[in-house]
């Protein structure tokens, strides 16, 4: 373990932890980090704590790496990007959306690898429900603009998540996310008046924001709007 890595686990740390900043990070770039559980690393996107805390992250298990049993306080949400998770509820491939809701349990484990996107502590303390979506069988919607698709994964309040797949060169008009908005970049190029991001690319704009994105060689990426408060917490 090297220092940085020590310093996520033993204290506090903001890294992008202002929501009211836009942020822009490219994945793929960030070095790998240890986690508690030996063959687990992680990229950490935002984090607002120590080992126990708000936080957006890819994280990587190597093949037959497992967490102890613990709980999410605060919930957990994650997309499976490559390879296949498990534990005790179930078996999860590459594209599944799982929610496990605030004060659940589990040990989770890789048999052959995978590779994660990770939100943790981030739930409304009354949103009970528990989400699993094979999103590879889920059925596409049509978008507000021609080749648009969208694929809703999960709403509560004003928090709304989706799928979206942009065919070549589809564009979409300028628009602002009064409660904000966060975006991963699954595959393709996503693209706006800011900046032009490829796969593994995470965004987060904040309340008030606007931009008018689009994708000239197409893109899935993962959206989730009206989350971000105007306020910030403790760390803020």
């Amino acid at each position: 373990m090297n220092g940085a890595d020590a310093l996520v686990q033993q204290q506090a740390i903001e890294l992008h932890g202002d929501w009211r900043q836009a942020v822009a990070v490219n994945s793929t770039a960030l070095p790998w980090m240890a986690s508690p559980a030996a063959g687990v690393e992680r990229r950490l996107l935002e984090r607002l704590g120590g080992e126990v805390a708000r936080a957006t992250s890819v994280v990587r298990y190597a093949p037959g790496s497992r967490f102890a049993q613990h709980s999410h306080g605060g919930g957990e949400e994650l997309l499976v990007l490559e390879g296949i998770l498990a534990d005790e509820q179930g078996t999860y491939p590459a594209g599944t959306y799982l929610r496990n809701p605030p004060g659940s349990a589990h040990a989770p484990f890789s048999a052959g690898g995978c590779t994660l996107l990770v939100k943790l502590q981030q739930m409304h303390s009354q949103d009970h429900e528990r989400v699993v979506i094979n999103t590879r069988a889920a059925a596409w919607h049509p978008g507000l603009v021609d080749g648009l698709e969208v694929m809703p994964l999960h709403g509560f309040g004003s928090e709304q998540v989706a799928l979206v797949r942009w065919a070549p060169g589809t564009q979409f008009q300028a628009h602002s996310h009064p409660g904000g908005e966060e975006i991963f970049v699954i595959e393709g190029v996503f693209e706006d008046e800011h900046g032009t991001y490829p796969a593994g690319s995470w965004l987060r704009n904040p309340p008030g924001s606007v931009h008018r994105p689009w994708s000239e060689s197409g893109c899935t990426i993962w959206v989730k709007t009206g989350h971000l408060p105007a306020t910030v917490g403790p760390f803020g």
